[in-house]
């Protein structure tokens, strides 16, 4: 049992289990009906995603620093009662069930999974590399 750390949009592995979008906004020009048959999300699950001013922050990220800052604002959300909550479900859930969560981001290093993928690793939950 463990989570996978996915970019949605892309074909599920063998034993994925749930996904999760961890996304602000639903897949741009995708019928609700296709969420899932398409392989973006089972389930959207925007609790875990920056809020818009910090995705806004992220993907005009051009330096070290700008990305730096974008990682303080976003850890800081994610400190928040209702965000560290569902961390803490998460990590639990890893230990009994196969899921996934994630972003559309390309490059995962440039993304807020990479983040969310450190923030449960540190609650205890089983990730998948």
């Amino acid at each position: 049992m463990s989570i996978r750390i996915v970019r949605l949009g892309t074909r599920r592995a063998a034993n994925e289990g749930l996904r999760l979008g961890t996304v602000r906004r639903p897949p741009r020009g995708v019928p609700k009906d296709r969420f899932a048959k398409d392989d973006w999300y089972d389930v959207w699950f925007p609790t875990l995603a920056p809020s818009l001013p910090v995705m806004k922050q992220a993907l005009a990220a051009k330096t070290d620093k700008d990305w730096a800052a974008f990682t303080r604002k976003y850890r800081a959300e994610m400190a928040k009662p209702e965000a560290a909550h569902a961390l803490d479900l998460l990590a639990a859930l890893s230990h009994h069930s196969n899921f996934s969560v994630g972003c559309y981001c390309e490059d995962e290093s440039h993304c807020h999974r990479s983040l969310l993928r450190e923030l449960l690793v540190k609650r205890g939950a089983k990730v998948q590399r």
